[in-house]
Parts: C-alpha cells; structure tokens; sequence
C-alpha cells in the first residue's frame, strides 16, 4: 500500500526529485520503492530518461484502480478510528465493593467517553478477584496489589494500610502502633483460594526480621467477612487508610501502623487480553484518572465523580 501511495505521487509530480521532497524522504529510497513495486507486479510502470518521467500505458491503466484501492484504505481507516471512539458492547468489571467511590468515577468515566458501551460492575471476592481475571469472566478488576503473575496493573493511588481492631481492645484507643507492638494478635486469614503474595501482604507476613505470622481459625473471602471476625474478637485484618473513612464500624477501630507498607490501588488486567477493545478503553479511561490522588491516603479522585480529561 505504501508503494501505491508513492506512485500516485509521482503521477500528480512526474519528477522523483520533487515527489520524494514532497513525501520527505530521499529520492534513492523513492525509486528503489517504485522499481519494488514493478518488480512485484512483474510491469514496467514508469518511463525513465535524463529529461522526462512519464507513466507506461500500464501505468496509466491501472491509476485509476490503485487510486480506488489507496481511497478504499484510507475510508477503511477512518472506519476503524470511529470505531474506536464510538466503541459499543459490553465490560466487566470486577471489584470486591462495588458500590466504592472510585469505582463509579470509572464507571461515568467510561459512560461518558463511550456511550454505546454497556459497563457491567460485579462484585468479586478476595479469590475471584485474581481468578474471574484469568479465566475471562470479568474484563478487569479494581483491587489492591499485589497481584499475581499473568495479571497486569496500572497504579492507581498509593495509601497507608491501617490495622482493624476490636474495640475493646488495649491498643484501640491509640493512634498508631508498630508490627512489633502487633506480633501477639492473631491476623484473620484469607481463604486458601486467595493467591499467596496478596494474601501474605495483606497479612504482613513475614514481619520485620522475619518473625512468623500466627493466624486465627477464621478465615475471608470477602471484605465484610473479615470485619464481623474482627468485630467478635476474632483476630485482626490490616486494610487500607481510605476504609477508615469509606467503612466505619460499630464495633471496629482502625489504627494506624507506623512501619507497615504502602499499599497501592490498581486497575488489573489478564495479560493475555490486554489489548481487546474494552481492556484497552478501560486503561485509557483510566489513564485520564490517574495522579490526581498521588500518595494521599484517602486518594480525591476516589470521592468524586469524573469524566477523562
């Protein structure tokens, strides 16, 4: 097709100097592509001498059909680039809450950029976050990292994680406390499907110089399931900092933890389907969201609503 588009050139100039200025590139390179094409097409096209350039009575038969063939390409393209702005159809997406502000900041965002595109929010748990992913049941989920591999993510917000305890608890009452004050609390665990980095994050386990993690009898797959093992005393859950504000609950104090690791609110995606039309409106989408929470730990855009800039 290139080649088409440097004769259709050339038959406006009928000079390889000025055609291939006027395409920018030089004029060795524009005329091995010319004789290429001829060579493929098994006819001479052009009539070469020191004084003039002129197209064969084969050239001049098929201008018209190579003119029909670049605008047919060219309409083809544009079709495709409407297509794209005007995406319709249907995506998933999964999220252990769904009712979370930034979720539907995603959600309006992706209404607004493709109104014929039908979005489908499906809560998910702490398993299924990572296997609904995989095995193609949602197009992407909004989670907390990390994730395992085969998944990829786009960062979000970063925030500080804060330990859920029971009210009644000694160190409830304080500000913040470190994992060593934390060592003798039994952490609720996740359920065995859950894949093992998030679960040993969210568990911070192994703690600082390695200790063990002892976990109580009780295990979640989901968020509220935690919490109410939290709230009858059962152990406790780290979270992060924005559930303080999004989740309170009678029963539950959150405080936070000087040393535990930030962790980081993420857009994820199987790997394997990274570049499907709704995967790739919902990382641009996306894209248009992110650093507008930076490091705070109750990151702004997740409690507003916005369209992509």
């Amino acid at each position: 097709m290139h080649q088409l588009r440097l004769l259709l050139v050339l038959a406006e100039e009928l000079h390889f100097g000025r055609a291939a200025r006027r395409l920018y590139i030089s004029q060795p390179a524009f005329s091995r592509q010319i004789r290429r094409l001829e060579d493929h097409l098994g006819l001479v096209l052009v009539e070469r001498s020191t004084r003039r350039v002129r197209l064969t009575a084969a050239g001049e038969a098929l201008l018209p059909r190579v003119r029909a063939l670049v605008g047919a390409a060219d309409e083809l393209r544009e079709a495709v680039r409407q297509r794209a702005r005007t995406l319709a159809g249907r995506v998933v997406v999964g999220c252990y809450i769904t009712a979370l502000p930034f979720v539907t900041a995603l959600a309006g965002g992706l209404r607004d950029r493709h109104p014929g595109l039908e979005v489908v929010l499906r809560e998910v748990d702490f398993v299924d976050q990572t296997a609904a992913l995989l095995d193609g049941r949602v197009d992407a989920v909004l989670a907390y990292g990390p994730l395992p591999p085969g998944i990829q993510t786009l960062p979000l917000a970063t925030e500080r994680q804060v330990v859920c305890l029971w009210e009644r608890h000694p160190l409830a009452g304080r500000d913040s406390v470190s994992l060593a004050e934390l060592a003798d609390l039994p952490v609720i665990g996740s359920s065995p499907g859950v894949a093992r980095v998030w679960r040993d994050f969210w568990a911070a386990d192994p703690r600082p110089g390695g200790a063990p993690v002892t976990y109580t009898g009780h295990t979640a797959a989901t968020f509220e399931a935690g919490m109410s093992a939290v709230i009858q005393g059962h152990g406790i859950r780290f979270v992060s900092a924005s559930c303080r504000e999004l989740f309170p609950r009678p029963g539950i104090r959150y405080v936070d933890v000087s040393d535990a690791a930030v962790c980081t609110a993420v857009l994820a995606w199987s790997s394997a389907r990274r570049d499907t039309p709704e995967v790739a409106a919902l990382r641009r989408t996306v894209g248009g969201m992110v650093g507008r929470g930076g490091t705070d730990p109750n990151p702004r855009w997740w409690h507003t609503e916005h369209t992509e800039s």
